[in-house]
């Protein structure tokens, strides 16, 4: 007659298993789960943690929100405004250099926006503020590339970058160009203020700038509104509360209605954000409740409320400044602040079609 296996020893059996595998197929076997697995993979074992942060393993493995570039004022130090980054945590040095040093020198630099690890800067060259340039950086690897400007960067307030290091090492410049920008004279243009005359896309593909007239369109977009770019398609929210989205050949354009219950004027309406492959939306309703919804059903743009939570009972009595990881300006004494939410990106590829190797070309402070 077989006897009963003690459940606890095949507990102990099953883990002396695990602790037989090695460190590249635990990482193979963590790599293809989803997010939320992966993120409890990290409580087994010291030994699991270890491997998400380790350099030989990391760049298989999904990296969490490791915090946000954010610019600061302090009257009690020179210059009086500067670059930060603050960790999710609040405390410990930065991950990553906020000044990105590793960059050749220019007279100023702003970050535009950041995409799945990239950044997106334009740099200014001298004290004339038409000479500049975009850059494109990965600041995990300090690894970057040069994008020649266009006739109208120094006076484009919307440029963003997409990029998805799941289906390549190449990347997108999207530059919104509105009517002013364009040079229209002051007489011809339309009530729409801030409206998008042109749309030009760098791709890295091939290394070249190409425009398309909007002509038939009638749009602006926040200057400090968070793009979502999330299966070949940039997302950005406009003035009047739908979201523009255009493919990267900038040939096929879609309008999200966002117009979620209730209709209040004081819905977050640029409030955009992707997760697990979903477009999601937050707004602020009568000021009290933060809700979040989702895209569940992209095609008959439904959008399904999924959370709904009270600021006072998530937050306290406190005067908030709302962060997320929404991109939005976040109102302080001095001015307004974008904070862009960064996620660390440890490959080493940075596709630039412009250079000679096509596809893995990248370009370094070593040159």
């Amino acid at each position: 007659m077989a006897m009963a296996q003690d459940p606890m020893e095949g507990k102990l059996m099953s883990g002396d298993l695990m602790s037989k595998l090695t460190d590249d197929i635990l990482v193979d076997i963590i790599s293809r789960l989803p997010y939320k697995s992966t993120c409890c993979c990290k409580c087994v074992s010291t030994r699991w943690r270890d491997l998400f942060s380790h350099p030989d393993h990391r760049k298989k493995l999904p990296q969490p929100l490791a915090g946000f570039f954010h610019d600061g004022c302090n009257n009690n130090q020179f210059p009086k405004t500067a670059r930060y980054f603050t960790k999710v945590s609040g405390e410990g040095s930065p991950l990553v250099d906020p000044s990105l040093s590793f960059l050749p020198q220019y007279d100023s630099l702003d970050i535009l926006d950041c995409c799945n690890g990239l950044l997106l800067c334009r740099c200014w060259k001298t004290a004339d503020r038409k000479t500049l340039d975009y850059v494109v950086c990965n600041p995990a690897t300090q690894k970057w590339v040069l994008v020649s400007a266009t006739d109208w960067s120094s006076k484009v307030n919307v440029a963003r970058l997409g990029f998805d290091p799941t289906v390549s090492s190449h990347f997108h410049v999207f530059e919104f160009i509105d009517e002013k920008a364009w040079g229209i004279d002051e007489s011809e243009l339309t009530p729409c203020d801030g409206r998008i005359e042109t749309l030009a896309i760098y791709s890295s593909v091939v290394g070249v700038w190409k425009h398309q007239s909007l002509d038939s369109f009638a749009f602006a977009i926040p200057k400090n509104s968070k793009g979502v770019f999330v299966n070949g398609v940039l997302h950005s929210a406009t003035s009047y509360k739908f979201i523009a989205a255009v493919n990267v050949e900038g040939n096929e354009w879609r309008f999200i209605d966002i117009r979620v219950p209730p209709y209040y004027d004081d819905a977050r309406d640029d409030a955009i954000f992707v997760s697990q492959g979903q477009l999601y939306l937050a707004n602020i309703y009568a000021g009290s409740e933060l809700l979040v919804w989702a895209l569940e059903d992209y095609n008959v743009e439904e959008w399904t409320l999924k959370h709904n939570v009270s600021l006072l009972e998530l937050f306290g009595a406190r005067k908030l400044c709302f962060i997320c990881q929404l991109g939005r300006d976040c109102q302080i004494q001095w001015g307004k602040t974008p904070y862009l939410p960064y996620v660390p990106l440890f490959s080493e590829a940075l596709a630039d079609g412009s250079r000679s190797e096509l596809g893995r070309s990248f370009l370094s402070c070593d040159g």
